[in-house]
């Protein structure tokens, strides 16, 4: 979903986060049991850790062929690939949602990092996903996706578009703030991976994290702060 629009409307009526074809064989969304493929495969992966996790465990869980599950993706790297796609396709989705009206370039750039940066709600939109149980997996298992040997063909067929986008949208905000910044795009790319990295040491190295915050948010504004203002 490119995201790319110059009305309001247009914006709410795309409800829709579309994935790169080459993360899937048959598009999971298409039918039910490819819903409950995504639905279960995000609970199992969250709960036991995508090392654990197998397509054979997968379809005992919703009571499916094993082979059923190959009808949709290729292995569970692919599977894996796509729910990243779809958390950063759907974060790119409120973050322009919520800076459209937004004229301010700092106010803009501040809110983005807000969005990108908060704990995970449940989003009713979509009923098949479980959004902050989707958002541990992310901080988890996300560099999984792409450290990889094939990470260079995956890249070349589409696989990280979603992702990109949202740097490509972070990185137009901080120039349209400070246009003369030589490291725009570092820095996009900065702001997400410290997101999720400060996340990380919050829930398992605790004895080096800093108390007076539950969210990087008010870290990353501090720094984006002394860093382009």
């Amino acid at each position: 979903m490119h995201l790319i629009f110059t009305k309001m409307d247009k914006l709410l009526a795309s409800l829709r986060i579309s994935i790169s074809h080459s993360t899937y064989k048959k598009d999971p969304e298409s039918s039910d049991l490819g819903k409950k493929i995504i639905e279960e495969s995000i609970l199992m992966i969250d709960s036991e850790g995508f090392e654990s996790f197998t397509f054979k465990k997968l379809g005992d869980q919703i009571q499916s062929n094993e082979s059923s599950i190959y009808r949709y993706f290729e292995n569970k790297h692919k599977l894996l690939l796509y729910l990243c796609s779809w958390y950063w396709g759907w974060i790119e989705y409120n973050l322009v949602l919520s800076c459209y009206s937004i004229s301010d370039p700092k106010e803009k750039l501040f809110k983005a990092i807000e969005i990108i940066s908060r704990e995970v709600c449940e989003d009713s939109t979509f009923t098949f996903i479980n959004e902050p149980a989707l958002f541990r997996i992310i901080i988890n298992e996300n560099a999984k996706s792409f450290l990889t040997k094939k990470v260079d063909e995956e890249n070349k067929q589409g696989g990280f578009e979603s992702y990109k986008r949202l740097i490509n949208r972070l990185n137009d905000m901080i120039l349209a703030l400070c246009p003369t910044y030589p490291f725009a795009k570092s820095l996009a790319n900065s702001i997400v991976e410290i997101s999720l990295n400060q996340y990380f040491v919050r829930d398992h190295f605790k004895s080096i994290t800093d108390k007076n915050y539950t969210t990087p948010k008010d870290f990353i504004l501090d720094l984006v702060q002394k860093t382009l203002v």
